[in-house]
């Protein structure tokens, strides 16, 4: 074991009102390690979990005594972590993946703006998210959270800030511990399973009242805001809409959120999903991401000229979102599940068509003033890590803007009738990645060659089983 070291002190954790000691009802968030251990010894806190998302978005970490956390502790994480698959297997190396020779130690870095309860454990404890540098203390390019990080620097060089606001879509299923079992929606409050159909119902939203009241208890207890929760189309399928904000914050968010949603779910004994397509023959989950830019200096939508009307950079973002989005689609549906929710007639589109307040294409202008006015990536799935998504999507809109890239003319009808304009498979996805000598600058080398050393990974984890199609039709036919 290499010897300990004092943990770095985060550098980058900055507060509006930094003079003012932190208020003691802050629910979210201090700014430096002093207000760090005043605000865990407020509550009481005796554990925290330190954690990060891996490249899937599931959160990986350290728990420990909240007098640890505080004190000069060093805190590690082997850079393995970042090479294996959703499976937990570790696929061969090539050409442009490669193990870490030794699997050295990655530090995590708490960002103590992030720091807040869990609401869902019985002893009190804490959580914060970190950031991930190597020994040196430098920040470690091909983990999620400095991907988005590197592609809002582009930005930030040009003298401009991407807005961003989420919407996640997910099932509720009743609990189903044998995977060869199709999933099912769970029964609500009338003790019956709710049927499709409910769009908008709030009768369907009403099934589950007492599971929704956890949802919203948790997220105020860590200082998430919801703005709206709808029941989308498919059964027991939801949707919680997020109010737009700075991109790292938003994805914060969405990665507590999952959490968050999943740990209230299992306290009513349901289960609840962001499986891109858990139903046969019902609606996929998606991400929905509306994006705007805004001038640092001035605030102004970079979208809106001083008249109100468009301006090049918002066609250009669209442009560079239709020329590149196809090659990045690898971080926006990221599973070979995620492709069964891009098919044709299953309410998602399958283009890269844009229109003014269009849902049948890609990209969605709403129906808005010139100051929010935005463009609507409706691409994503629920399952994609929410730092990636926003990286990638944000990615091709930049890269639109750099190289003033047209659009195509607006769709007028239905975009979602004729051929598919996108990657039917993963793997096809993410030789389209891995071709893009563009990305090579806003991603990184390094992390292009791991990511899609793992999603080939899990290509060929998912062709050792054997499905129930394969066996209905080929088992005595062919």
């Amino acid at each position: 074991m290499p010897p300990k070291k004092p943990m770095k002190r985060p550098s980058n954790v900055t507060s509006k009102k930094a003079s003012i000691p932190p208020d003691p009802g802050s629910k979210r968030g201090v700014s430096n390690w002093k207000e760090a251990a005043s605000w865990l010894r407020a509550r009481g806190i005796e554990d925290i979990e330190c954690i990060t998302p891996d490249l899937a978005g599931v959160p990986r970490g350290k728990m420990m005594p909240s007098s640890k956390f505080t004190s000069n502790t060093s805190l590690a994480l082997p850079s393995a972590l970042y090479r294996h698959t959703i499976s937990g297997e570790y696929p061969d190396e090539t050409e442009n993946f490669r193990y870490e020779p030794r699997d050295s130690d990655l530090k995590l870095v708490p960002d103590l703006s992030t720091l807040s309860v869990v609401p869902w454990e019985t002893d009190p404890t804490a959580q914060v998210i970190c950031d991930i540098v190597n020994v040196d203390g430098e920040n470690v390019s091909y983990t999620p959270r400095n991907v988005l990080k590197n592609v809002l620097r582009l930005y930030e060089e040009k003298g401009w800030k991407p807005v961003v606001a989420p919407e996640i879509e997910f099932y509720l299923v009743a609990m189903n511990d044998d995977p060869d079992y199709p999933l099912h929606p769970p029964k609500g409050r009338s003790g019956r399973s709710i049927v499709g159909g409910q769009g908008y119902s709030i009768a369907g939203i009403n099934e589950f009242d007492e599971l929704i009241d956890d949802i919203y208890h948790f997220s105020e207890k860590q200082g998430l805001e919801i703005d709206t929760l709808i029941h989308e189309e498919g059964p027991a399928q939801l949707e919680i809409n997020l109010r737009h904000g700075n991109p790292i914050e938003l994805a914060d968010q969405v990665f507590m959120f999952k959490r968050t949603i999943r740990e209230a779910a299992l306290k009513h004994g349901i289960y609840a999903t962001f499986m891109a397509k858990p139903m046969q023959g019902q609606p996929g989950s998606a991400m929905h991401i509306h994006q705007s830019v805004v001038d640092i200096k001035t605030g102004k939508n970079v979208f809106s000229k001083p008249d109100g009307s468009a301006s090049q950079e918002f066609f250009h973002f669209i442009g560079g979102m239709q020329k590149y989005v196809p090659s990045a689609l690898a971080m926006l549906a990221p599973y070979v599940n995620s492709y069964r929710r891009l098919t044709p007639d299953m309410a998602a589109p399958v283009n890269n068509a844009w229109g003014y307040d269009n849902r049948t294409t890609a990209f969605r202008v709403p129906v808005s003033d010139a100051a929010a006015r935005r463009v609507e990536n409706r691409l994503p799935s629920s399952d994609a890590n929410p730092y990636l998504a926003l990286a990638a999507s944000l990615a091709c809109g930049y890269l639109g803007i750099i190289k003033e890239i047209e659009p195509t003319a607006a769709a007028e009808g239905s975009e979602n009738e004729g051929s598919v304009d996108l990657p039917r498979g993963l793997l096809e996805a993410v030789s389209l990645m891995e071709s893009e000598p563009d990305f090579l600058d806003v991603f990184g080398r390094e992390f292009i060659g791991l990511y899609a050393g793992v999603k080939r990974g899990e290509f060929e984890t998912f062709m050792q089983v054997i499905s129930p199609w394969e066996r209905e039709f080929l088992l005595l036919n062919v």
